[in-house]
């Protein structure tokens, strides 16, 4: 896509962190917005800020790992503008634990919502974009995650690497039709959001409590909670998004420290060995 002036985006977690800050690029940018989030509270607040800065935009309350959810803000957004040109699949959380201490309700949720939240999205969109026939793209928001494997995230881990290989799949597939709409994944490094506290969305008798976890599982929770306090601001990574769109690049990877430790993944990959374990 090079314009953007009167498309629509439409865009989940939007209320806050890089779903919002895609939101205010894409503002910037004349775009129309379908924002959706799953704090209610949240999202009305965020479409007020845009709404007195005069721009057009449509909320929608929505948990993305639910299917007939994700259907109806497909609805809504098709039904409000008849169109949609840019999707950005945002939505996500996490939680610091290791494999054998998830729980089956911690895999379902973060699952769910990081994946699901994708595969809902592409099967309520991708559709009537397509019979459209309009150039378009498509951002799935994963991590830098989705491409090395840190210690303690074990869940967060598979769900952005998900997150990844459905993008490449989807890519292969759109290219084999030689569709307009075109597509990109995003792999942050640590940027300043509320991730680390993305368990405030779930039941209290299902949240973990990282005191209670062991000593190594404590460490890494505490130094991704520093990370990112610490992290890249999320403006800077709405503009690395929207010139990614602009020049049609798949891979997003905001953080230039991270492509050395993504070459020492594959190094480690090619010479049959075992993962190199990397500093957070």
């Amino acid at each position: 896509m090079k314009e953007f002036e009167n498309k629509v985006a439409v865009i989940t977690g939007a209320a806050e962190g890089i779903g919002k800050a895609i939101a205010q690029e894409a503002a910037r940018r004349g775009m129309r917005l379908v924002l959706a989030d799953l704090n209610e509270a949240a999202l009305a607040a965020t479409v007020e800020e845009f709404e007195r800065a005069g721009t057009a935009v449509v909320p929608v309350t929505v948990d993305v790992s639910d299917e007939a959810g994700v259907q109806n803000l497909a609805d809504v957004a098709f039904s409000r503008w008849g169109t949609v040109s840019l999707l950005v699949n945002n939505a996500g959380v996490a939680l610091a634990k290791t494999a054998w201490t998830t729980t089956a309700k911690d895999w379902e949720w973060v699952i769910g919502v990081n994946l699901y939240g994708v595969t809902n999205g592409l099967r309520a969109f991708l559709p009537r974009m397509l019979e459209g026939g309009e150039a378009g793209h498509v951002v799935n928001v994963a991590s830098i995650a989705g491409l090395l494997s840190e210690p303690g995230l074990a869940a967060y881990n598979a769900s952005k690497f998900a997150v990844v290989a459905v993008s490449e799949s989807l890519q292969h597939d759109l290219t084999l039709r030689k569709a307009p709409i075109k597509v990109s994944v995003l792999c942050p490094g640590w940027v300043k959001t509320r991730i680390a506290e993305a368990e405030r969305h779930r039941d209290p008798s299902e949240r973990s409590d990282l005191r209670q976890e062991d000593a190594a599982t404590r460490h890494v929770g505490l130094a991704m909670q520093k990370a990112v306090a610490e992290g890249m601001e999320v403006g800077e990574v709405a503009r690395a998004t929207f010139q990614a769109v602009v020049e049609d690049r798949f891979y997003i990877l905001t953080h230039p420290k991270t492509r050395d430790a993504v070459r020492t993944r594959m190094e480690d990959v090619l010479n049959d060995r075992a993962p190199s374990l990397l500093p957070i």
